[in-house]
Formats: C-alpha cells, sequence, structure tokens
C-alpha cells in the first residue's frame, strides 16, 4: 500500500527540511500530534499532504513497533480514506470501521489493518484544502465520540494556522534565492571605488571597493549582502564583489592598494585565495567588517596566516562602531583601524568623540596598526583628524566613490601634478 520510494518520497517542504528553524518547527507538531493520539488513546496520528494523485506523510507518530507509515511515505489517494473525507463520501468519525460497509472497499482497510478511525481535513486561508489530519488504530474504539472530533477539527485549525506560516515562509525564502540567484548571474554587484589619501601629501595611497546593485528593488548594498548570508549565498556574494572589483582595476595603473571588504565567514571558509591571485598581495588590503560576531577566532587567525604572510595586510572597518569591531580589533590584531564614520563625524566639534577617537589612535599606536579615517566631510574635521595624528582618511570632502574610468584619470592628473 504505502510505498516510500514513490516520486512523491522527494518532495520536500518547509516542515520536512530547512535549518534549526523548521526543525524546531516539525518537533513542536509532532508533539501536537502525540498529545492527540494520546488522548483519544488511538494507534497513530499523522498529517498528510495532498500532492496530485498522490498524499505524502509529512508528520507521523505512533505507539506502534512497527510503524505502517513514516514520514515521507507516500500512497496513492485512492487507496485511502483521507480524499473520500474530504468529499464526504465517508464519515469523519469512525468508531468501528467494520460497522461502515463501505470501507471493506478501500484497500488499506484490511492491509494496515484500520479498526478505528478520526479524520478531519486542514484547510488554509485561502481556501485551499492541504490534507488532513488523521488519527486510526488497528481495533475499533468505541468510545470515540462527538466531542472527540470537534477537538480533532480545532487542532485541525491550529495546523492550518502554523502550516500557512510555513508556506509563506518558503514562498519568501524562494523569492530571496531567486533574487540573489539574479544577482549572480548579472554579474552583479557593480564597483565603484573610493580613494584613500594620505592627506601631507594629497595623494591617493588606496582605494576601497565598494558594492552598487544596478536592479530592483532598488536597496543598499547592506540589505542585499545581509539577504545572501540569510539564504547561505553571503560568501558567493562577497567572491562576486571581489571579482568585479580587481576586474574593473585590471587596466588601471598605480601603486595604490586595493582595499576589499570580507566578513570573517567568507575568511574561513578558505575560497578566498584564487580570487585574488592577480594582484600583488603588498596591495591588498582585505578589510574585515564588523557587521558579524565570530564563533572561533582561533580558526579565523588560522586562515589569515597564509594571507598575511604572502604580505596581505588585514584592516578592521567600522572601528568604534559596536561591540563586534572592538572585538575584532582585539582578537585579529590588525595592520590597518580604520575609524568609523560615527566617530569622525563632527570630531572637529564633539569632545567626546574626539576622546574615544584619540584612545583609539594611541591605542593603534601601541599595537603597531596603521589608523585609516573614514567619513570625512568637511575640512574641520579633517584637521582635527590631523591634530590626532590620523594622516590617511577618506570621505566625500576628498572625493566620492568613483566609477573606474574616473578614479582613472584622478589617478593621472595626480602624477602630471606630481
Amino acid at each position: 500500500m504505502i510505498d516510500s520510494r514513490s516520486p512523491e518520497h522527494a518532495l520536500t517542504d518547509a516542515w520536512l527540511e530547512g535549518g534549526p528553524g523548521a526543525v524546531a518547527i516539525a518537533r513542536n507538531v509532532d508533539r501536537l500530534l502525540d498529545a492527540v493520539r494520546r488522548h483519544l488513546d488511538m494507534d497513530v496520528a499523522f498529517v498528510s499532504e495532498f500532492h496530485g494523485s498522490h498524499r505524502v506523510f509529512r508528520h507521523v507518530v505512533t505507539r506502534l513497533d512497527r510503524a505502517p507509515i513514516r514520514p515521507g511515505d507516500s500512497s496513492p489517494l485512492d487507496e485511502g480514506y483521507c480524499m473520500r473525507v474530504v468529499e464526504g463520501s465517508i464519515p469523519q468519525l469512525i468508531p468501528d470501521t467494520a460497522a461502515v460497509p463501505v470501507l471493506e472497499r478501500i484497500p488499506e482497510t484490511q492491509l494496515v489493518p484500520i479498526g478505528s478511525h478520526l479524520s478531519v481535513p486542514i484547510q488554509l486561508r485561502d481556501g485551499r484544502v492541504y490534507g488532513t489530519f488523521c488519527c486510526f488504530s488497528l481495533a475499533a474504539n468505541l468510545s470515540l465520540g462527538q466531542r472527540d472530533l470537534h477537538m480533532m477539527r480545532a487542532f485541525a485549525d491550529l495546523l492550518a494556522y502554523q502550516i500557512d506560516g510555513d508556506l509563506d515562509a518558503v514562498q519568501e525564502h524562494e523569492e530571496k534565492v531567486a533574487r540573489i540567484t539574479s544577482v549572480l548571474e548579472l554579474g552583479q554587484p557593480h564597483m565603484v571605488y573610493q580613494p584613500i589619501y594620505r592627506s601631507s601629501e594629497r595623494r591617493i595611497v588606496g582605494v576601497e571597493c565598494l558594492s552598487r546593485f544596478d536592479l530592483e528593488p532598488r536597496r543598499t548594498p547592506d540589505v542585499w549582502f545581509a539577504e545572501a548570508r540569510e539564504i547561505g549565498l553571503g560568501v558567493r556574494l562577497e567572491l562576486n564583489a571581489i571579482l568585479s572589483a580587481l576586474d574593473g582595476l585590471r587596466e588601471v595603473s598605480g601603486d595604490f592598494y586595493v582595499a576589499l571588504n570580507v566578513s570573517p565567514q567568507t575568511i574561513i571558509s578558505g575560497g578566498i585565495e584564487g580570487y585574488i591571485d592577480d594582484l600583488d598581495p603588498h596591495r591588498v588590503v582585505l578589510e574585515i567588517t564588523e557587521h558579524s560576531l565570530v564563533d572561533d577566532y582561533g580558526l579565523l587567525n588560522e586562515r589569515l596566516v597564509p594571507l598575511r604572510e604572502a604580505g596581505i595586510r588585514i584592516a578592521v572597518d567600522d572601528a568604534g562602531a559596536g561591540y563586534a569591531s572592538m572585538r575584532h580589533v582585539l582578537a585579529i590584531h590588525p595592520d590597518i583601524i580604520k575609524l568609523d564614520l560615527s566617530l569622525t563625524r563632527d570630531i572637529d566639534s564633539d569632545s567626546p568623540r574626539r576622546a574615544l577617537a584619540a584612545a583609539l589612535i594611541e591605542f593603534a599606536r601601541q599595537t603597531q596598526s596603521h589608523v585609516v579615517a573614514e567619513g570625512v566631510e568637511t575640512a574641520s574635521e579633517l584637521e582635527a583628524l590631523q591634530a590626532l595624528g590620523v594622516d590617511d582618511v577618506q570621505g566625500y570632502h576628498l572625493a566620492r566613490p568613483l566609477e573606474v574610468a574616473a578614479l582613472a584619470q584622478k589617478l593621472r592628473d595626480e602624477r602630471q601634478r606630481n
């Protein structure tokens, strides 16, 4: 009767596959089914989902040593009770299958066998019947009554509410996968380059590669990267960005360094080495973003060793913006500490910001780290940073992020002046 090798056995949804959240949901549903099964003193309780001409058993709980069905099994709808209950051709409440002659013609009545049966449809909010919530025993159970049926219907409503939420989550997940997949297929993100100046010399010593997404929906880069991480494509999207950044700079000459934003997860994945081979490693700075906490700094530092030995420098981005960035500074011992714009903004007039920046600058001096200040937007902010001993800066006061052609022109102009 039940063929666990049928094609429908491979059908998946949020209840049977997924991350820790999906597993927790499945366990909660199983506990609910088992509570109903024990209350009714039945042998098996299950949730079935209708798929074309078959039903798939999504959840099964039993007290039998050898269960007649298992989660993921499937069987034709015309062999069982489920569709007949939905159509109304057999009762939802059957204390004794022997008292309902039509059941003798249903194969599973004798093959399981089924002595008593309770089944109610699971109807979703859009009116669709998802499947059924069923309990059965091998023997008749004459104690079953209308009150038990009402309880089954109430629990079926709870299951429908849960399933609706799961289906919404699955649809949302699929939409996210489609968006990020289209980004990757289109070679996104598009890259722009923000110059990093040595203010005492008024020359470009580096560029930070910044991602821009030229497609709908229009969203900031951090939202795109966060969504990619959420569905497990964060590393792939970051590597795409690195490829785009270096491809854009292939024809741009100069001795400036190239700062690439990279998450700890991408470094730990070990895949970055093959993406930066085209550039002299002494010109590469990996800016570790502060957005994610790191569970294993030992492993991260282990992955950084061969990169550093090759000549690549490590920077911690957004220092001073939050707890994660400070943990990075302490655990990674970066070559460069980048002061976040939350510190540099109004540093000329805000004494607490200036004091905190001064402390970080002194920390960097004592740990032999170099300081770069981000977000410099005014001449007075630049002067305040210079007074604190910060020479390398970036921000709108000096240059906005540039397309690669504009960057190449700016570098040519700079060489002509010098």
